[in-house]
């Protein structure tokens, strides 16, 4: 069997803690324990901007006079909220925006009590700005007939001289406050097509906006920040020059004031962020992201600083990265797919160094990308785990042989996997009862024996184990999972019995497929991934319930969608409930033909629905559904997971990434499979190889989705990609009037040479249409 993931290729969104009730206070005086924002020695500044001449942008040497003018006025001042550029040791000590990870509950930003939301501060008295819209783009219109830059010239010298003038150019009303999280009070319209009109300027227009916003930063700022204040910096973030290296230097200081910000300022950047257009919005992220890139692997190290100079850059980015994905993260559906916050470049870096770091710091003064999952890819977070596991296998492998020496025992090497012995015919039990007598060993390398039958375990053996368990347990028969047809997933049966271990057996089948890199082909919703996370550590206080999150009728819909969409019908009725419904809050379920009823609080059975309390009633028909009526159940399996994927690993992992680590993705790439088909008895040149593969890429995905499945036992893929499948082709010389067989444990089609291409389609589709549960032969 291959393991998947060993290649790595290019997400649990950490959000933005609420802020102390005097941090607005305290804030301030606290910035003598931030670090400074840095240059590289005396005459860096002036080297990383002069190398803009190389670019689009041309030098700014004639600014760093005023730059040093400014460093040398800030030696004899004592406020520490002067921005200035003195030289450091260690910057990459920048307190983290973001929760650390690994706490059990996350507060949300909307959880924010009003006492510590920002106060409304006065308002600076904005210049007058007669410029609109419409104007400039005609002044833009003129340029083209007249070449006479002038009037767009001086409109882009006023803008962007302060911060002050940034707000009364797009503030919507100048004489307006704005103080709420949910409008900015910014035209954006206008931001928008002064932007897109910026890039095409001459260079000295260009040069004359960074002057302005150099010079913004370089001010001094006595007390907190006002709400224009944070207007600008939301304005100055969505700059495209910023995509440009020669701009980096300035980009890292703008960063850095934003990430540094008091909580209660991120609160209304992170609302004024979701109400960007996706397309503004992708660009900011994919802006930090090339910024995150280039500072670790430049393609030019001399364009930038000594990364020992100037290392803040990463944190700040970072940061400001979590106040966009904590935005994503608000809206539904989210702007952008989860996925576009991933960082390919990190999965080229010593993941496991970040990792170790972020396991003895924590969230501290010391960074890692781990305090920012959201940017680690799937892959790489699969590389995290595996090796997080293989070195905890072979920890226990090893104290097992000192143990052996110890006691002056013969060492086996059987003591360095966790072997199973299971017949065919009581499969569930004696699976049950070795993982129950190995408990011990269930984090060391899995290795499976039929009894009564000749061979050894080279990856096969263990991959039919999962399958023909998997169809036992999941069989609708075994009553362990109902299989709704609706949403074509299974859920946990609320019968009650006296025994879940089966259930726990389920959860360590799923823990050992991630340890030991094989894919199951287990058809659960995303709540169930949801509540495998909750909490990501088993908690050290036994009292404490696992398996229990908020859920909502989208949860619902994803396995019984017809009763959610009656519970929706329900909310949204205009009738009057109490009379024409006549519901209580007590609910019934069937038990072994046994009709019992539930209440859904205390004396709910004398409580009627109305129109006041009906979205009490649904929440709590829904909690009791995924929650409380599985329970026991559910716990058992919780735990089950948690005996095999006991790792600090886990908490990097959103729960859509715990599916695919188990299940694979959905993604299919028949093209990327090709590539990677390994043949035997053929020749990839062969015509019936070539007529194998027209067939397939013209496939719909449907039926490409049943050929994975019949070759695999599973319609989805590895973490790793195709490849990872090992896929192979073997020639099967028999008649060609047989259909295709195949091998699910060894990932093998045995094609016979069909001779031509319509009989191969045909042969194919009968094959693999109609083959039986998981196509084993």
């Amino acid at each position: 069997m291959s393991e998947a993931g060993r290649v790595p290729s290019p997400a649990a969104p950490p959000e933005v803690a609420a802020a102390a009730p005097d941090e607005r206070k305290g804030k301030e005086p606290e910035r003598d324990k931030l670090p400074p924002i840095v240059s590289a020695g005396a005459g860096a500044p002036a080297a990383g901007l002069d190398r803009g001449s190389k670019g689009q942008i041309s030098t700014f040497s004639s600014f760093i006079s005023t730059v040093n003018q400014k460093k040398e006025a800030a030696e004899n001042r004592s406020s520490p909220t002067h921005l200035v550029f003195p030289n450091i040791k260690n910057v990459r000590d920048l307190p983290p925006i973001c929760l650390d990870v690994r706490q059990k509950q996350r507060v949300s930003i909307d959880s924010l009590p009003s006492e510590m939301k920002a106060p409304v501060l006065p308002e600076s008295v904005l210049p007058n700005q007669a410029k609109t819209m419409k104007d400039f783009q005609e002044d833009i219109e003129k340029v083209k007939s007249s070449g006479d830059w002038k009037a767009v010239h001086d409109f882009y010298l006023a803008t962007f001289d302060s911060f002050p003038e940034l707000n009364a150019a797009f503030k919507k009303d100048a004489t307006a406050s704005f103080n709420t999280i949910e409008d900015s009070g910014i035209n954006a319209k206008f931001v928008n097509a002064v932007y897109d009109a910026l890039l095409n300027t001459p260079q000295d227009i260009q040069k004359t906006v960074l002057k302005g916003i150099i010079n913004s930063l370089l001010q001094e700022w006595k007390g907190p920040r006002t709400k224009d204040d944070l207007r600008a910096y939301f304005i100055l973030l969505q700059n495209p020059q910023f995509n440009n290296t020669s701009t980096y230097v300035i980009y890292a200081h703008l960063l850095r004031q934003i990430a540094t910000l008091v909580e209660a300022d991120h609160h209304f950047l992170v609302h004024w962020f979701k109400k960007l257009s996706q397309k503004r919005f992708k660009q900011l992220v994919e802006r930090l992201l090339q910024f995150i890139s280039l500072r670790l692997f430049p393609a030019k190290p001399e364009e930038f600083p000594p990364i020992t100079k100037c290392s803040w850059w990463i944190p700040s980015a970072s940061k400001v990265l979590a106040l966009l994905n904590t935005a994503n993260s608000l809206v539904h559906p989210p702007l952008i797919p989860y996925t576009d916050f991933y960082n390919s470049t990190l999965d080229h870096i010593d993941l496991m160094e970040e990792y170790h770091t972020w396991q003895s710091f924590g969230n501290s003064h010391r960074f890692s990308f781990c305090q920012y999952p959201f940017v680690i890819s799937i892959a790489a977070k699969k590389t995290i785990i595996q090796r997080d596991s293989e070195q905890q296998m072979i920890s226990i492998a090893r104290q097992s042989l000192v143990d052996k020496v110890s006691r002056r025992q013969k060492p086996d090497m059987n003591m360095l996997f966790l072997n199973m012995k299971v017949r065919r015919t009581h499969l569930v039990s004696d699976s049950l009862d070795e993982l129950t007598r190995k408990r011990a060993d269930l984090k060391k390398k899995l290795k499976v024996t039929f009894v009564g039958e000749a061979g050894l375990d080279m990856g096969g053996l263990t991959k039919e184990w999962f399958l023909l368990l998997i169809r036992q347990i999941f069989h609708p028969d075994y009553g362990m999972f109902t299989y709704h047809k609706d949403s074509h997933c299974h859920w946990f049966s609320s019968f009650k019995c006296d025994n879940y271990s089966e259930f726990r057996l389920v959860g360590i089948l799923m823990g050992l497929a991630v340890y030991n890199s094989i894919t199951l082909d287990i058809r659960f919703p995303p709540c169930c991934y949801k509540k495998l996370l909750s909490p990501p550590i088993i908690p050290s206080d036994q009292n404490i319930p696992v398996g229990i999150c908020s859920v909502t009728t989208d949860d619902l819909c994803q396995i019984m969608p017809e009763l959610a969409h009656g519970l929706s019908e329900l909310l949204s009725y205009e009738g009057n409930v109490e009379e024409d419904f006549y519901s209580t809050f007590q609910v019934f379920q069937e038990e072994f033909g046994i009709i019992k009823s539930y209440n859904l609080k205390p004396g709910g059975d004398k409580i009627p629905v109305t129109n006041q309390n009906r979205k009490e009633y649904v929440q709590l028909y829904i909690d009791f559904l995924l929650n409380k009526s599985i329970y026991k159940q559910f716990a058992a399996f919780y735990y089950g997971f948690h005996s095999v994927c006991a790792s600090n690993a886990l908490m990097l992992l959103r729960p859509e990434e715990v599916e695919i680590l188990v299940c694979g993705s959905p993604e299919l790439d028949m093209h990327a499979l090709q590539r990677s088909t390994q043949y035997d008895g053929y020749a990839k040149t062969d015509l019936t190889i070539r007529y194998f593969w027209d067939v397939v890429l013209g496939f719909p995905l449907d039926l490409q989705k049943k050929l994975l499945h019949f070759t695999t036992g599973s319609d989805r893929v590895p973490v790793g990609g195709m490849a990872d499948l090992n896929f192979k082709i073997s020639k099967n010389e028999t008649s060609t009037n047989w259909l295709p067989v195949a091998h699910t444990c060894f990932n093998q089609l045995c094609l016979p040479p069909y001779k031509s291409k319509k009989d191969l389609k045909q042969k194919l589709i009968i094959g693999i249409s109609n083959s039986e549960g998981f196509g084993l032969e």
